[in-house]
């Protein structure tokens, strides 16, 4: 075996080691969003993550694999569609020469696992009212979408990789374009029932079960190690072997600094330190440490992170405070954060780690020049306009056609039984013996059950008169 035959095979390994622990993600978003959001619609809101990552992964195998790594144009990829096992099987040949170090099987799968995160984060904000069908159009629509964006940051030939624009793992085209959507998607649903008075303020609509909550961001946390350092497609990265490891360092960094940035944030502004709100910290560190990991200092992803998550609280509360109900906080912690990653990277991009990617310049804080920060700002204002502009009227035109959410007593019922006609948490609506809501549970409840009324004894026979 030659010498780059032995580089291709261990970059195979870890391309498809670091795909898997991206995808045990859409895990973490089942239990963050189902714990965020109420038990009636448990089971709904969890399994929507199963149903769309099976949907994004046959269409981004279809046409969104060749848009977005196809051999094409500044624009998009013109081949590579239906691919099959010659060109999954091949390295650096057509129709996807730009995976010269991995074969097109681990590309696609650890391109595909991408597209499943941002589908994910779409849902966030149309949490507990959007019908089940919208899931199958829109998850079709948006991956195509995305596959587009994908091109123009990720691939060499896009436009705006060639004016240099950093975007290590997708704080733009994976986070930022999942809270476009999600953001569209939250205006045109408007809110849930009950969650603003006729006075215009929000009433709060607490999730069901926080240690749920906690477990998802912890998962989370544990695949960003493969959504990060595996975005290096290899062991050997320019002049450095083993980079990855540098970027699982910066990434680490920054989500810690993330906890203690939301958790601090909402101590000074809620007067209490949130658990919520410090795993919103958590991942928004982890959204806007996205762009920059492979570019910055350890110094500088502490700072992102701290940041971010003070802009997770700070944005949360904002997005409520104008009107938009977003259950699960997707604008501010993934669009907002996704932001500021963006532009961070702008300001502290290291240039000998920009010259090792080979991908655009150092920082303002570096070369004092705002040039890379001006093009991070028009990488964003262009992927702005394009998927939020896409993604509403595409579920505009849907709502005018044929409507996308729930009707009032489905929602008022819960989507579980409505939508499945089942229940995440069945003890509590239907009898089982043993379970919540019998004698055996009285001790667990505020007030006693209704006791049900003894049995009448039968008269004895009457017995005849000697």
């Amino acid at each position: 075996m030659k010498t780059t035959d032995l580089i291709i095979a261990v970059n195979t390994v870890w391309v498809v080691v670091a795909a898997i622990l991206v995808m045990f993600m859409q895990a973490g978003f089942a239990f963050l969003e189902a714990g965020l959001t109420r038990m009636k619609n448990a089971a709904h809101i969890a399994g929507k993550n199963v149903l769309i990552f099976g949907v994004c992964s046959l269409v981004y195998w279809a046409v969104g694999f060749g848009i977005a790594f196809g051999d094409g144009n500044s624009l998009i990829g013109t081949s590579g569609f239906l691919p099959s096992t010659d060109a999954f099987l091949s390295v650096g040949a057509a129709p996807f020469t730009f995976f010269s170090t991995i074969p097109g099987a681990a590309g696609y799968l650890f391109e595909v696992v991408f597209a499943g995160v941002s589908l994910a984060i779409v849902w966030g904000a149309m949490a507990e009212r959007a019908k089940l069908w919208v899931y199958f159009a829109f998850g079709a629509f948006f991956t195509v979408l995305y596959s587009v964006v994908s091109h123009w940051i990720w691939h060499a030939s896009g436009w705006l990789f060639s004016i240099g624009m950093q975007d290590f793992a997708g704080s733009t085209v994976v986070h930022y374009q999942g809270a476009l959507a999600a953001l569209a998607g939250a205006l045109l649903l408007g809110p849930r029932i009950g969650k603003f008075g006729h006075d215009g303020r929000a009433n709060p609509i607490p999730g069901h079960n926080m240690p749920y909550a906690v477990l998802g961001t912890l998962i989370l946390w544990f695949g960003w190690f493969g959504f990060n350092p595996g975005s290096t497609l290899g062991v050997v990265t320019g002049e450095h072997i083993g980079y990855f490891g540098y970027v699982a360092l910066t990434t680490n960094l920054a989500a810690a600094a993330g906890a203690m940035g939301g958790i601090g944030a909402a101590w000074l502004v809620l007067r209490k330190p949130d658990v919520s709100m410090m795993l919103n910290g958590v991942i928004a560190a982890l959204v806007a440490i996205t762009a920059a990991s492979g570019f910055v200092a350890p110094w500088s992803a502490v700072v992102i992170g701290v940041v971010a998550g003070s802009i997770a609280v700070v944005g949360v509360l904002w997005v409520e405070r104008i009107g938009i109900d977003d259950p699960i906080g997707a604008v501010a912690v993934h669009g907002m954060a996704g932001v500021w990653g963006t532009l961070a990277t702008g300001l502290f991009a290291v240039p000998s780690l920009a010259s090792n990617l080979a991908t655009g310049t150092g920082g303002l804080v570096y070369t004092g020049s705002f040039h890379q920060l001006g093009v991070q700002a028009v990488g964003l204002a262009a992927v702005g306009a394009f998927t939020f502009s896409a993604s509403y009227g595409c579920l505009w035109t849907m709502k005018a056609l044929w409507g996308i959410r729930v009707e009032e007593h489905v929602e008022t019922a819960g989507l579980d039984v409505a939508e499945h006609g089942m229940w995440g948490y069945p003890e509590f609506y239907i009898p089982v013996p043993g379970g919540y809501g019998t004698e055996s549970h009285n001790h667990l409840l505020g007030h006693p059950h209704r006791e049900e009324p003894e049995p009448i004894p039968e008269e004895a026979p009457a017995t005849e008169a000697a």
